[in-house]
């Protein structure tokens, strides 16, 4: 997971019983002792001269945390730097994070639940990042697309007041478009909203500013309330009165001064360009053209896998444990990292914990470069106040419960779709459980399964459980799923399964000032000189898709022997978004 990862310790103390030894081996995913690097090892040279090959060699990197970022950014520097030596370190008995796919045997057949994410948009650039690596990872037959006619990209879905209200898209007759804007109180003031906003002064000298400010400032309170809260539910599970305008929606933020208003970029086909993206675009270019699949792929509305996301883990966990360059070590948390000098050359030392160890003293391992995949909070935690990384301890995450549910009957939804979204406006009385959405997992990931039936998800929680000190258990989360589906669409019978997970911190938060507080993380990361890089949902997206490019990202700056790439380098002016318009 991205929240605890870290080291193992390299030797067994004395103290230590033969049996708890054993333990933590049958836990390793594959046993093979550390690297012990002397000092003329440890003396490795400038990552400026990282093409020598000798150099190469002489790599001994550590990747923080096993999720999807972590997996991901260890097969990138195993691809690239096969004679380095790379050691992935995580928190609990499992890698592969908030990615957790179940197959489920209900007597008949086996379902798939997902406990975390379950589609990926195949849209550029990242998701292009994404499908590089299944292609990579000999993917490509297992993954299962949903078109763009299909019902789950057609109907969208948001509850309000009472009733589910079809989003405007693919499929919409004009006809009903503009019946549903008069008549459906979801969409109450919003023409006259669109209309006016053009007229609406720019912001001052605002460096940054909630999405619900921003567009309650340029629409009006109700658009934010009702349809854009909705929206960074299904996304974020957040709020959108704390949430970064700048961070989050930067086409927005960027159209306000470029085109002088939100509307007039949107009709004056205004873009948002941005300066990383031109090294994928260059290597797209030049590489050959994408298999039939892949383009297949890229032409879906969303896709996902045969036995869930989480079989892309599970691929790159497979192809770690086949490289002979990768250690991966389990149930291990770390308690320092710190800057060091090995005569005269900078090297990152990690204190680290296995997990059974109280009484034991860990030792110090010694890496030529970490790459931090945990939470900035958990990174925050581990180094010494001095580092000046005390920003990221500011990025908040929220708690969501997702829960399960599989009914044999495959005729129990009243509307076929990829399922609904609840905005904060919503009267309490319709979500006194405080859902954020409903998906209908057997509409949006057909395939899936090895029997028919109608399975849905329940997602809980988010920020309306911000101050809460404690949740609600499996049983009672199952109820209150349940009730939701009851009082909304219907459904009174009993599901025949149920899984009800709690995703403890599991998204982070890009509160407002989130794009300042990250260039001065990045500030404090070059005093690494290199050695501490990071990536993951924290700091530059929190979908899959972010996750998967921002450690191709940090891997690929590390292989280029390039200082300056701390992971955070997006948020200075050199890599300023720029908008332009386009020209008939």
């Amino acid at each position: 997971m991205f929240a605890g990862a870290s080291a193992q310790r390299t030797s067994v103390c004395t103290r230590t019983s033969q049996a708890l030894a054993q333990r933590w081996r049958r836990r390793l995913v594959h046993l093979r002792p550390p690297c012990r690097h002397d000092a003329l090892q440890q003396r490795t040279l400038a990552t400026s001269h990282l093409k020598d090959e000798s150099t190469r060699a002489s790599l001994n990197v550590a990747v923080l945390g096993g999720g999807i970022t972590g997996l991901a950014s260890a097969y990138y520097l195993a691809q690239q730097l096969p004679k380095a030596h790379i050691t992935l370190f995580e928190g609990t008995s499992r890698l592969g994070g908030w990615l957790h796919s179940k197959q489920i045997d209900v007597g008949t057949g086996k379902i798939v639940f997902e406990q975390g994410p379950r589609t990926l948009r195949p849209s550029r650039p990242n998701g292009w990042v994404t499908l590089d690596l299944i292609r990579d990872l000999a993917l490509e037959d297992q993954v299962l697309m949903t078109s763009k006619e299909s019902v789950a990209a057609q109907n969208r879905f948001i509850y309000f007041p009472d009733h589910l209200v079809r989003l405007p898209g693919p499929g919409s007759s004009l006809l009903n478009v503009f019946f549903s804007l008069f008549t459906e109180p979801l969409y109450k003031n919003m023409l006259s909203a669109s209309l006016t906003e053009i007229l609406k002064p720019v912001r001052g000298n605002l460096d940054d500013e909630s999405i619900g400010s921003f567009i309650s400032r340029r629409f009006r309170s109700s658009l934010a309330d009702n349809l854009v809260s909705a929206g960074i539910h299904g996304i974020y599970a957040g709020d959108i009165y704390q949430l970064s305008i700048r961070s989050i929606m930067p086409f927005l933020w960027a159209a306000e001064e470029a085109a002088k208003s939100v509307t007039a970029g949107f009709a004056g086909g205004w873009t948002l360009h941005w300066p990383q993206d031109t090294g994928l675009d260059a290597e797209w270019a030049k590489a050959a053209p994408p298999s039939d699949t892949i383009q297949a792929i890229r032409n879906s509305s969303v896709f996902t896998f045969r036995k869930g996301i989480g079989q892309l883990a599970g691929r790159l966990e497979t192809k770690l444990r086949e490289s002979a360059n990768v250690t991966t070590r389990l149930l291990t948390r770390v308690e320092e990292l710190q800057l060091e000098q090995v005569e005269g050359v900078p090297s990152i030392s990690l204190v680290a914990r296995s997990d059974g160890e109280v009484t034991c003293q860990p030792e110090k391992e010694s890496f030529t470069h970490v790459i931090s995949t945990i939470s900035g909070k958990a990174l925050n935690n581990i180094v010494r106040p001095e580092s000046g990384l005390s920003t990221l301890s500011l990025t908040p995450s929220v708690t969501v419960m997702v829960v399960n549910l599989y009914y044999s009957n495959p005729s129990l939804l009243p509307a076929r779709g990829f399922g609904y979204l609840l905005p904060r406006s919503l009267a309490f009385d319709q979500n006194p459980e405080r859902a954020l959405g409903v998906v209908f997992d057997s509409d949006a990931t057909i395939g899936q399964d090895e029997i028919p039936g109608t399975k849905v998800t329940v997602m809980l929680g988010g920020h309306w459980w911000d101050e809460w000190i404690a949740y609600p258990d499996e049983e009672q989360g199952a109820s209150m799923a349940k009730a939701i589906l009851q009082r909304h669409l219907g459904i009174s019978e009993e599901p025949q399964a149920v899984h009800v997970g709690l995703q403890t911190n599991c998204i982070p938060q890009y509160t407002v000032g989130h794009h300042s507080r990250m260039a001065q993380a990045h500030e404090a990361l070059k005093r690494f000189n290199g050695r501490l890089r990071v990536a993951g949902n924290s700091y530059t997206g929190v979908g899959l898709n972010d996750c998967v490019r921002s450690a191709r990202e940090v891997a690929m700056g590390l292989v280029e022997g390039r200082d300056e790439k701390t992971g955070l380098e997006f948020f200075t002016k050199d890599y300023a978004p720029v908008m332009r318009q386009k020209k008939d």
